[in-house]
């Protein structure tokens, strides 16, 4: 049986993940981009401790929409905000206002 080195338990029940993501401020902007096209940023998030690919899959997947991981910030296309945030939350984030 594997422990985590971080909290002392068991890997299947680790809890340090959960921890991390109370503890970040997750900020979600947009901004216009070329062509006037908009794009929704999320930034915040700590790159050491979550997997930024992972979760800009999921974010993707869930906001049906493309996007990508640059300087340590999730790049949405489009105006996902509202939709980001809820999802976020639903994660266990806290998202700023």
């Amino acid at each position: 049986m594997e422990v985590c080195e971080k909290c002392g338990l068991p890997k299947d029940l680790c809890v340090c993940e959960e921890i991390v993501k109370e503890l970040q401020r997750v900020k979600v902007t947009t901004t216009r981009r070329r062509f006037g096209k908009l794009m929704t940023v999320i930034e915040g998030i700590n790159a050491k401790d979550i997997d930024l690919w992972a979760l800009s899959k999921e974010l993707k997947t869930r906001c049906a929409c493309g996007g990508t991981v640059k300087d340590g910030r999730i790049e949405l296309q489009g105006d996902q905000t509202e939709k980001v945030k809820k999802v976020l939350q639903e994660m266990g984030y806290t998202v700023e206002e």
